[in-house]
């Protein structure tokens, strides 16, 4: 249906705009306030209307397949209408429509505008797709579980509980995806005559006769299940969506954030569910989400998806497609995984420390700075530990491949590490290869300055004469450059010393956390200032909404 998309912008300034060739899912995601939400209704105005709205500040285009001949019959029985007593039909014209909309339109226009889609799109949106077009948001997903009228047996089914109704496979599969969801059996209860409704039994039925039929047996059957549309929000939203997806018949369908009211758990297997099930039809489904589960239950499926990442800063819009092979590095590296990389897709920036001591210490500034000097401290931050200085690297290459601005924090001992490890922080920060050779030369020279002085604990660069400091200094400017921030002092206990904390790694954590305070109107409250730590993360900060930062590739 929906071949190709376009946006009006891509990864960078004055770079090529992103096209999405689509799979059964995209998703998009991003930090808040990126446009994840905003592209799902512009894609929709656009199959709804036929042309773009003059609004659109993401959706350039949208490329449509065509339909031979023979699916063009089929798919316009699908929308005809027969018409009501006394409305007039002209020659040649049919009634097409879908949930209480009636068109009517000259059948050969229609045909020619299903085999020439793009050149005819206004028709073809308009006439068709209109109909074929679903957005669903937290209010109206939360609705599809109400019950709905049971239709005419004689007719096609008109809406996804009439299928359900009449197709025991399509039913019987949204009965083992709820029962592995919530331990309890989905059936389709057609006991209020005129109408059908979903519930959720505590077994499944005996037959498909005390499922579907009228009698004692039935009756007795149903009035022991539950109604969904009495269940929890969380229970409505996924079996909404669900049956939906299974047994209703949108070939464009829309969700905006489906893991809301829904357990983490529940996010991941819906997000497998219908990533699975668009696979095998010809669906063009399009999500927005802020949850890692869902995106993880999207990618473990092993059904094409395509992850779409926006951001918007200073009035700079970007669109990056990420490539499933390395969204699943992130899920499948055992350190990726424990220290929730894949999170980073849904903020803005992301900080990497050694360890989780770094970790909690640097946040604490962080949000001090943002409460008190915003302009100094990072928003929409995601701070995260690896287990020593040589995990950082490996958590920042992949974050970076993804388009992810993410800063690496490493004590000056950095300086002590050559070869392999060395070069592995100039690879993850994607510094010219050209440079490397010289940079680890410098390295080599300036830890020989040292001469034996234990740099982390006696001071850092201070310990080094003008010159060979200035030198130092040079170094890690230039890594600064590539978003690598050494601590200069030497290590994580070096900051704040007027405080006197004393200790190491946690120990010294608890005793700082201690002499800052916790209560902002106290007196001995520890307010940010414009030296020492605070100063380091405000580099941090320049770096990250630099537009023309270093060590993101391209």
């Amino acid at each position: 249906m929906i071949k190709t998309i376009k946006l009006k912008f891509g990864k960078a300034p004055n770079l090529p705009s992103a096209e999405i060739d689509t799979t059964p899912v995209t998703v998009f995601v991003g930090p808040n306030n990126s446009g994840k939400s905003k592209v799902l209704s512009e894609i929709h105005y656009l199959c709804t209307n036929g042309q773009l709205n003059s609004m659109d500040v993401i959706l350039s285009e949208i490329e449509f397949d065509s339909f031979t001949s023979d699916m063009v019959q089929k798919k316009i029985e699908k929308i005809t209408l027969r018409p009501q007593s006394n409305e007039p039909v002209m020659p040649d014209h049919i009634i097409v429509g879908k949930g209480g909309n009636r068109n009517m339109i000259q059948k050969q226009i229609l045909l020619s505008a299903l085999q020439n889609t793009n050149s005819q799109l206004n028709v073809f949106c308009r006439f068709y797709l209109a109909f074929n077009t679903l957005i669903l948001d937290g209010r109206n997903r939360i609705n599809l579980v109400n019950q709905q009228p049971a239709g005419d047996l004689q007719q096609h089914p008109d809406s996804s509980f009439q299928v359900l109704f009449r197709d025991d496979d399509k039913r019987k599969k949204v009965r083992r995806i709820i029962h592995e969801a919530f331990g309890l059996h989905f059936v389709v209860d057609p006991t209020h005559l005129g109408y059908l409704r979903l519930r959720l039994s505590s077994r499944p039925p005996s037959t498909d006769l005390e499922e579907r039929g009228i009698h004692a047996e039935a009756l007795q059957f149903h009035s022991s299940a539950t109604l969904v549309e009495q269940a929890s929000d969380g229970v409505k939203a996924f079996t909404g969506i669900i049956t939906e997806i299974i047994a209703g018949d949108p070939a464009v369908l829309l969700i905006d954030e489906p893991e809301a009211f829904l357990h983490p758990s529940l996010a991941f297997n819906l997000g497998k569910e219908i990533a699975l099930t668009s696979s095998e039809s010809e669906k063009r489904i399009f999500v927005s989400t802020h949850s890692p589960y869902f995106v993880m239950g999207c990618i473990q499926s092993g059904a094409p998806v395509n992850i779409v990442r926006l951001t918007y800063r200073g009035g700079i819009p970007t669109a990056r497609v990420l490539a499933n092979k390395d969204i699943l590095r992130l899920m499948r590296n055992p350190l990726l995984r424990s220290t929730g990389v894949i999170s980073g897709l849904f903020y803005e920036f992301v900080v990497v420390t050694e360890a989780d001591a770094d970790r909690a210490f640097y946040q604490e500034i962080n949000e001090r700075l943002l409460r008190h000097q915003p302009d100094m401290g990072i928003s929409n931050c995601l701070f995260i530990n690896a287990q020593n200085k040589q995990t950082v690297q490996t958590i920042i290459k992949p974050l970076r491949e993804l388009g992810i601005p993410a800063v690496g924090i490493v004590d000056i001992d950095i300086l002590k590490d050559g070869g392999q490890v060395w070069t592995g922080f100039l690879e993850s920060s994607f510094v010219p290869e050209l440079e490397h050779q010289s940079l680890a030369n410098l390295r080599h020279a300036i830890k020989q300055k040292f001469d034996g002085k234990n740099m982390k604990r006696d001071g850092g660069v201070e310990i080094l004469s003008d010159g060979d400091k200035e030198a130092a200094n040079n170094l890690f400017d230039k890594l600064a450059e590539y978003g690598i921030f050494a601590v200069r002092g030497g290590e994580l206990e070096s900051w704040l010393p007027n405080l006197g904390a004393t200790g190491h790694g946690p120990a010294w954590l608890i005793a700082v956390f201690e002499k800052m305070g916790e209560d902002p109107e106290s007196v001995g409250y520890l307010m940010p200032s414009n030296d020492d730590v605070w100063s380091f993360l405000g580099e941090i900060k320049k770096w990250f909404t630099n537009p023309t930062r270093k060590g993101i590739p391209l």
